[in-house]
């Protein structure tokens, strides 16, 4: 079950200063099946109470940003999150003990504590938690994992290369981690023990089974990521390239139009593909 057909969805976005709170926001008033309702900041931002319309570089909207977790949340039928993970937790705690609305999550960097609130809230409201809104990075972590499953980690090394703009602060970047964690659990392996971030200069041959991963920054580069399978006779490379940030944002619109109207739970972009 998703949105009903001929229904107005009214969104408020969490982190609507930001560069994907703004593509977001602009994306939802182009949308004759949505309606902008409400924009969160933190308060601290310059950007507090700005007309939304401001942000997003559309016609102003005659609704202006706050700090109101709590406004918002009454205003909406959906709240897309893609602040941070104080905020991201903050937010999860009071759908928890408000029973709604469902929640789509874009927020990376994560830490246990964060994502244990957000499966507490999943228990009472339908939860879509998304490190990348691409859904062709949805179906690279899939085809990642089918390759991981049919290729012996044996005869085939993987290593996980990703490149993102130098303001980007997380490295390697969530969408790294998730096809690495995908392509652990087809192996049947523990990716915190295989998972292999820094290496030494030297006396660092690589074991069997380890999952390496290398993070570029430089640039404007949006997001590129590659899961290469390095055989000693031959070779496989998945990859994704990300052209222009709009794919996230009208992925983030609509994973939370079929999440709409979902039974409580967590959800991933797979399941919004069909891809499990």
């Amino acid at each position: 079950m998703s949105t009903p057909p001929g229904k107005i969805l009214k969104i408020a976005v969490l982190g609507a200063s930001g560069r994907l709170g703004r593509l977001i926001m602009a994306e939802i008033t182009r949308r004759p099946d949505m309606e902008l309702v409400a924009g969160v900041v933190r308060h601290d931002s310059v950007m507090l109470g700005a007309d939304l319309g401001e942000l997003a570089g559309t016609a102003l909207t005659g609704i202006e940003t706050s700090v109101s977790m709590r406004d918002a949340a009454d205003a909406a039928d959906l709240v897309i999150d893609v602040s941070g993970p104080q905020a991201s937790a903050a937010f999860a705690r009071q759908i928890t003990e408000r029973g709604g609305p469902p929640f789509v999550c874009g927020v990376t960097g994560l830490g246990q504590d964060e994502m244990a609130m957000l499966n507490a809230a999943s228990q009472s409201v339908p939860v879509l938690y998304a490190r990348n809104f691409s859904l062709g990075a949805a179906v690279t972590r899939w085809l990642a994992s089918e390759a991981a499953r049919l290729l012996p980690p044996e005869q085939f090394d993987l290593e996980i290369v990703e490149a993102h703009h130098r303001r980007k602060a997380d490295a390697p970047s969530g969408t790294a981690l998730a096809i690495g964690e995908a392509a652990a659990e087809a192996r049947g392996l523990d990716f915190e023990t295989q998972a292999i971030f820094d290496r030494p200069r030297q006396g660092a041959a690589r074991p069997v089974g380890a999952i390496g991963f290398s993070a570029i920054r430089g640039g404007g580069a949006i997001g590129e990521h590659s899961a290469l399978f390095l055989g000693a006779f031959e070779e496989l490379e998945i990859r994704h390239r990300a052209n222009d940030r709009f794919i996230f944002a009208r992925g983030a619109l609509e994973a939370g139009k079929w999440l709409t109207g979902q039974a409580p739970g967590l959800y991933g972009i797979e399941d919004v593909l069909g891809l499990k």
